[in-house]
């Protein structure tokens, strides 16, 4: 199950008005990341493609697909009503070619989709709805489509001290993009208590037994990591 509103952080208004702030500096390369995805889903993306975005609030990957891919539509879906209106916002006259969906994958339409991606979404979201989460993509992509998926990822996190090395490397990333160092230690607290962390190993198996083959690292930044699998 994901963080019900009252925990989830896109509830807050202050939160959701800064959030295109954060991402940049708290995610390695996120600029980068995200033109990556759209390189990744254009191999075998076709001209007038269709593609479902899952965690799609604030319409940060929207707006780059769409900019990169004018022929391009979307569907996308995220639970807070809050970074649905950001991502309209965000989108401005792109908005024309996004369908945008308040609630979880399942009030998604059935498709068959060409591609889908899950940016910075599944750490938030417990082991069992995960797993779910990725059927319920898997479900409504064309088979070999490709399937992009990026979030924190830690090796070793059963091991405290591996996990503590991992996170402090987080803080500190966000520490050197100009990030408070308290408000860099709130984060880092918050990640440990309140989200499911899982071993690339164990991220990508959910990958495969959802379905998904040929599953292949294609980012790593300090704790984050992401995949390209193919349904």
């Amino acid at each position: 199950m994901s963080l019900t509103p009252s925990e989830s952080p896109f509830s807050d208004a202050r939160t959701v008005a800064r959030y295109a702030e954060g991402p940049p500096r708290i995610v390695p390369g996120f600029t980068d990341m995200q033109r990556m995805t759209a390189l990744l889903l254009a191999e075998r993306v076709p001209e007038k493609g269709r593609v479902l975005v899952v965690g799609a609030g604030g319409g940060l990957e929207l707006q780059t697909f769409a900019q990169a891919h004018s022929s391009w539509t979307f569907d996308g879906v995220d639970p807070s009503s809050e970074m649905i209106r950001l991502a309209e916002q965000t989108l401005g006259p792109l908005a024309s070619r996004v369908r945008l969906y308040q609630g979880e994958v399942d009030i998604a339409p059935e498709g068959p989709f060409d591609a889908a991606t899950c940016l910075l979404t599944m750490h938030f979201i417990e082991l069992e709805e995960r797993r779910r989460v990725a059927v319920e993509i898997r479900r409504r992509l064309r088979p070999g489509s490709p399937f992009v998926v990026v979030h924190l990822s830690i090796p070793h996190y059963e091991d405290a001290g591996e996990r503590s090395r991992w996170l402090s490397r987080y803080a500190a990333f966000a520490v050197s993009s100009g990030i408070a160092p308290q408000n860099a230690d709130t984060a880092r607290a918050m990640i440990e208590s309140r989200l499911k962390i899982l071993t690339p190993e164990h991220d990508e198996a959910v990958l495969r037994e959802a379905g998904f083959s040929n599953v292949s690292l294609f980012y790593a930044g300090f704790s984050f990591r992401g995949w390209v699998a193919y349904a």
